[in-house]
């Protein structure tokens, strides 16, 4: 699609629906007049985080949604031609069972493009959440796409899998707190907040790919977000980024061109050699 402008979001959103998307409108509209293609919003945009990692308080749990809640559809109608990500509370049955799980949606003024269950689930979100199952990319008018939400980035295999399935953008919709078991006095130093920025430029230079990263900011009960947002090129380099403010993190690039231009000489999803990966082929079999 050539020259695309990209928009990492860091922000904060709580419970109250009608604020968020009182908030979410002005967002996407400072994006749209700085010219943005695709939007990428924090984790639990609608509903906010849980308070809690290690014990949440069931009283105090996120509203759940669905695909076609009204909510969504207001998100639909302010998305336009832009093509937005954001993430929510999704509540529902499945197989006869109801299910609730940490999900990640891409859509514009048509309709949803893509969608994304979190897989890995840290400490006690676990007790709340029930675990996606897989990781698939999706084509969207801007090209091919594929979604994680934050500890999914921490596992190498997440982000491979969707490098692999022909995703030249991926994004990473994150409400990653600082240390809860250590946290230090600033941000910046903060245990979590240097392995956030790691996974965001590691995930984007071991596939190659254009990686884009929206977090929360502020605190909700016990949590308080790291910011960071950022976009980073194929080859690991943060071309914008956000403070531990709110903020809007916007690059211009050719996606699909510095993908190809990174992968020129060493293209590492070809050069992989799996035969070679003893223990993942031990694993595979036994069903680790």
């Amino acid at each position: 699609m050539g020259v695309l402008r990209i928009g990492a979001v860091a922000a904060h959103f709580g419970r109250d629906l009608e604020r968020a998307l009182a908030k979410l409108a002005g967002i996407v509209a400072d994006a749209r007049a700085a010219g943005v293609d695709l939007l990428v919003l924090p984790d639990a945009t609608l509903g906010g985080y849980l308070c809690d990692l290690r014990r949440p308080d069931p009283s105090s749990l996120p509203p759940g949604l669905c695909e076609d809640s009204p909510e969504i559809e207001r998100v639909r109608t302010l998305a336009g031609d832009m093509v937005l990500a954001l993430g929510y509370t999704e509540e529902g049955v499945v197989a006869g069972e109801h299910r609730v799980f940490n999900t990640a949606v891409c859509l514009d003024g048509s309709g949803v493009l893509g969608r994304h269950r979190k897989v890995h689930r840290p400490a006690g979100e676990s007790l709340v959440y029930d675990a996606g199952e897989s990781f698939a990319a999706f084509d969207t008018p801007l090209g091919r796409l594929g979604m994680l939400i934050d500890y999914d980035k921490t596992f190498p295999e997440a982000a491979r899998s969707l490098a692999m399935d022909g995703a030249t953008v991926l994004a990473c919709l994150s409400a990653w707190p600082a240390s809860v078991t250590d946290r230090a006095s600033r941000l910046p130093q903060d245990r979590q907040s240097r392995l956030f920025d790691l996974y965001d430029c590691a995930r984007a230079a071991e596939n190659q790919v254009v990686w884009v990263s929206s977090n929360q900011t502020g605190v909700m009960g016990g949590l308080r977000f790291l910011g960071q947002a950022k976009v980073v090129g194929p080859g690991g380099d943060v071309l914008a980024r956000t403070s531990s403010k709110g903020g809007l993190a916007v690059a211009e690039l050719d996606p699909e061109g510095e993908v190809a231009r990174a992968r020129r000489v060493l293209h590492h999803l070809a050069e992989r050699t799996p035969e070679a990966y003893l223990a993942l082929r031990a694993a595979d079999r036994e069903g680790v």
